[in-house]
């Protein structure tokens, strides 16, 4: 069996949203060896959206379900990865054309977002209308290797067409040595009470 850790490492250098300082997690040693205190012991200050992690519908959608509401069964599961690195900029709904795309699929969205240096500035995303065309394939997840499924979208279509329709958003992954095909995905995103998103570790195996 073969493992992909397709998620992001946390720290203080790692690329944020827009690279914004705010975004970036601090982490600040409360106890420490060196001070006679006989263990040691870490802070660690992050934002939900920071790094790899899962949108749940309350992010966009008033009254939405949280993160906690979210079953397992949704999260461990067979996914499928498409490879989009030929895509310039943004993710149209052509570019989903001849895809094997199933209804209750949840895929992953490989672009040049995982092999270039661009996740704080110029990352590829998903168009509202690609949004729609999944919403209406009938998928039941996203995940893409951008810090957000959208840019600069002023009416944030993208995030309301795929969490309006219920479906879990996963931002932030690394797919630079993940071929096209098939996995076996586990999600695991923190298990935090009443939020709209979490950080979390995803693993990709090909045991399926």
């Amino acid at each position: 069996m073969r493992i992909w850790d397709v998620s992001m490492t946390i720290e203080p250098g790692m690329p944020v949203w827009k690279g914004r300082e705010a975004k970036r997690p601090v982490l600040t040693v409360t106890r420490d060896f060196a001070q006679g205190q006989g263990a040691r012991e870490t802070h660690l200050a992050l934002d939900l959206h920071t790094g790899t992690h899962l949108d749940a519908p309350l992010h966009f959608v008033q009254g939405g379900a949280t993160m906690d509401t979210i079953p397992l069964s949704r999260l461990i599961r067979s996914v499928k990865v498409f490879d989009l690195t030929a895509v310039s900029a943004v993710i149209r709904e052509e570019h989903l054309a001849g895809l094997a795309i199933n209804s209750g699929d949840f895929v992953l969205l490989k672009t040049r977002n995982s092999v270039e240096d661009i996740l704080e500035k110029d990352f590829v995303f998903i168009s509202s209308a690609a949004a729609q065309r999944l919403v209406d394939l009938g998928v039941d997840g996203v995940g893409l290797d951008a810090l957000g499924v959208e840019r600069d979208q002023g009416d944030h279509g993208t995030h309301h067409a795929l969490l309006g329709a219920g479906m879990v958003i996963i931002e932030g992954l690394r797919l630079a040595e993940v071929p096209e095909g098939q996995y076996l995905m586990i999600a695991a995103p923190l298990k935090i009470s009443g939020v709209e998103a979490a950080p979390a570790r995803v693993l990709l195996t090909d045991l399926l």
